[in-house]
């Protein structure tokens, strides 16, 4: 959070339900930002989002599905060029892949 919070300015932190400590909230809070941590029960009562929260939350949804499909169905698992550019490359022949397969999701 302190490295993210000096190369860029950010309002929320986004997180896994794994980090959904005290130690992690605080954190973030002391650095400024609003933490949207689903909370994991772990035998205890649920903590709901509030609803405002709840909707920016959905964009990491968003995110971690583009990411796993970048991973699992388009090349961004097993790179086998070196160096950035060509990393680069590589990876943005598959984000072009997923965008033209959700434009003609969207046409059908």
């Amino acid at each position: 959070m302190r490295v993210t919070g000096e190369r860029v300015t950010d309002i929320y932190d986004l997180s896994a339900p794994g980090c959904c400590g005290w130690v992690i909230r605080e954190g973030s809070r002391q650095e400024g930002q609003v933490p949207l941590i689903d909370h994991n029960a772990r035998r205890k009562e649920k903590i709901e989002l509030a609803p405002h929260e709840a909707q920016h939350y959905k964009a990491r949804s968003q995110a971690e599905r583009a990411n796993s499909l970048l991973k699992n169905n388009h090349g961004g698992r097993d790179v086998r060029v070196r160096g950035s550019p060509d990393v680069y490359t590589h990876l943005m022949f598959g984000i072009l892949v997923i965008a033209v397969e959700q434009i003609l999701r969207l046409l059908n």
